[in-house]
């Protein structure tokens, strides 16, 4: 679906997409439904710093830096519009204290793949890293700019070497209190954007999109992951990616997601979880509502790593960890070529199921309310449209799917259910 359809399509459901010349509405409201806590306010800024570009692609990072230390505890920091600022150095941004960041230009990152992968900011999950880390205290990020990762030789690059480590375009770690949006985010590495030890962060009005231009894909390019999170909100954004819309990584709780047109994506996920072996992941109190999905591999989606070692590419193995998914809850979607309109897996990574049912998962799943789904999906798992695997009935219950209204192009409306009892309901 081009953005030109997405842009209606949003649209039509009441939302807006970021517009040249906007500012951020302070202590914007979040709807139609609420947060799980109330998010802080944000006072008014003092102070104002414009940040300097040196142009010619010279590195802007200390121009960066230095402005925010100058407008930090009070202040407002702008990025000029129509201008290009060019990022070389990775940037520690966790200092904030009271801070906007106003971006009315364009920041590139350099394609410079040997200094970002001996000095991106390397995090502890999945071999994350970050070109920047933001973080503070009631730090706002917004503006009519772009932020841009300059995906594409990182795409090239990990056609060739799966290993190489390609860095997050957007790194939100340890920030407590903040908005990001409305803000263009563009051809990131890898995610978009993660989010690591933060509290009462709301996202609104991001516009993401970036595909490959080459025969390789643009792989893993979720738009946001949440990590050891909690009371975050998602709302009234539009991506077009190559995986997860959002993805609930370990310890998420208290997320809400509302009002998304997402695009070419695997779903809005919960996990993976359990992929380290003996440790503990909890996900729960998750609300997602008011979703437009097209063309993906899924939209309402579990996945849970057996308790067995499982590869699911080069780059991605693990299982045998332990916690539990508890309270999930997706309300009023929309899809359309989607593969799996449902899918709940603990055998994710493990193709064997009689090895994943003999080494069952050590992650629990329980009270999953599906709600009030309709359309179509692509065909490809004729005559299914939703598969529920559990890798033991002890591990799986109170899995709940009503009022789904989808069939495949030839109209079944068939689903995959081992181990586990669910309740379906069609309208």
């Amino acid at each position: 679906m081009k953005f030109t359809q997405a842009a209606t399509l949003l649209l039509s459901l009441g939302l807006s997409l970021p517009v040249e010349g906007i500012t951020r509405a302070r202590n914007q409201a979040v709807a139609p439904k609420p947060p799980f806590r109330p998010l802080p306010d944000s006072p008014p800024r003092t102070k104002t710093c414009h940040v300097k570009a040196n142009k010619n692609g010279k590195d802007d990072a200390p121009n960066i830096l230095s402005a925010l230390k100058e407008c930090n505890n009070g202040g407002h920091v702008i990025f000029d519009k129509d201008t290009e600022y060019t990022v070389a150095t990775a940037m520690d941004m966790t200092f904030l204290n009271h801070v906007d960041l106003e971006i009315l230009g364009k920041i590139t990152f350099t394609p410079d793949t040997d200094y970002w992968q001996a000095n991106a900011f390397r995090h502890t999950f999945q071999n994350a890293t970050t070109f920047f880390n933001l973080g503070g205290t009631d730090v706002n990020l917004y503006g009519s700019g772009e932020l841009n990762g300059n995906g594409q030789i990182w795409y090239d690059l990990y056609a060739k070497d799966p290993l190489v480590l390609r860095p997050i375009l957007v790194g939100i770690i340890g920030m407590h209190g903040g908005t990001f949006g409305p803000i263009k985010l563009r051809y990131s590495p890898q995610w978009y954007t993660i989010v690591v030890d933060s509290t009462d962060v709301l996202f609104d009005g991001v516009d993401i999109s970036g595909y490959s231009k080459s025969a390789h894909e643009a792989k893993n390019t979720d738009g946001w992951d949440t990590y050891r999170s909690s009371n975050i909100v998602i709302q009234n954004s539009v991506i077009n990616n190559g995986d997860d819309c959002v993805s609930f990584k370990p310890n998420s709780t208290e997320i809400l997601v509302q009002n998304l047109h997402c695009n070419g994506s695997h779903g809005i996920s919960v996990g993976s979880l359990g992929q380290y072996k003996d440790e503990v992941d909890i996900v729960e109190n998750i609300l997602v509502y008011n979703i437009a999905m097209y063309n993906s591999s899924n939209m309402a989606r579990i996945k849970v790593w057996p308790g067995v070692p499982s590869a699911l590419s080069t780059d991605l193995q693990g299982g045998g960890g332990l916690g539990s998914v508890r309270n999930i809850t997706y309300d009023n979607m929309v899809i359309g070529n989607v593969d799996w309109a449902i899918e709940v897996t603990q055998c994710y990574g493990q193709k064997n199921l009689t090895l994943c049912n003999q080494f069952p998962s050590k992650l629990t799943i329980s009270d999953v309310f599906i709600r009030n789904m309709k359309g179509v999906t692509s065909g490809k798992r004729n005559p299914n449209v939703g598969t529920i695997v559990c890798s033991s009935p002890n591990v799986c219950s109170n899995i709940y799917a009503t009022n789904i209204d989808v069939k495949s192009p030839k109209g079944t409306n068939d689903f995959i259910c081992t181990n586990v009892s669910v309740s379906y309901f069609l309208p």
